[in-house]
């Protein structure tokens, strides 16, 4: 990181903007351009999980490759000044870099969905989920191969 006054590297830190956060942007890359998708996911603390459609670009990019970048942002605020250029933003973000695969487990798919509900609630129960739609949903771990953290009050 060029600004190492900005970075986090407190793990705790780190995981705390994750927790906060709503949406990840997850990056791809083929043989074009790259593509960037917010999703909605779920954090173990060593991976994440987002559940997707069987079919689709995102699908199709990451069978071809694996390979992938995560961002989170969160706490943004505009930091105005007297000149146009002296103008800033306040925030915390956390990037890296991962291994994306397709869990095929019903129960690890049960599992990887419980973490994504718990992201969004303080229920911390086992949902319930049809078999049909543990059959229609495609679940997607990222295990994370490099993390870091960057805050700007």
């Amino acid at each position: 990181m060029r600004r190492k006054e900005k970075e986090m590297t407190d793990r705790a830190e780190i995981e705390s903007v994750i927790r906060k956060s709503r949406v990840c942007r997850l990056g791809l890359a083929d043989e074009g351009y790259p593509y960037v998708v917010p999703l909605c996911f779920g954090y173990d603390g060593n991976a994440f999980y987002f559940h997707s459609a069987k079919a689709g670009r995102k699908i199709d990019m990451l069978r071809k490759n694996n390979r992938v970048c995560f961002e989170f942002d969160i706490e943004q605020e505009t930091k105005p000044a007297e000149k146009a250029c002296k103008w800033g933003m306040a925030y915390k973000s956390v990037i890296g870099f991962g291994e994306a695969s397709f869990v095929e487990d019903t129960d690890a798919k049960r599992n990887a969905l419980d973490i994504i509900m718990r992201q969004y609630s303080a229920d911390v129960r086992q949902f319930e989920y049809s078999e049909a739609a543990l059959r229609g949903t495609v679940i997607i771990r990222i295990d994370i191969q490099e993390i870091t953290g960057k805050a700007d009050a």
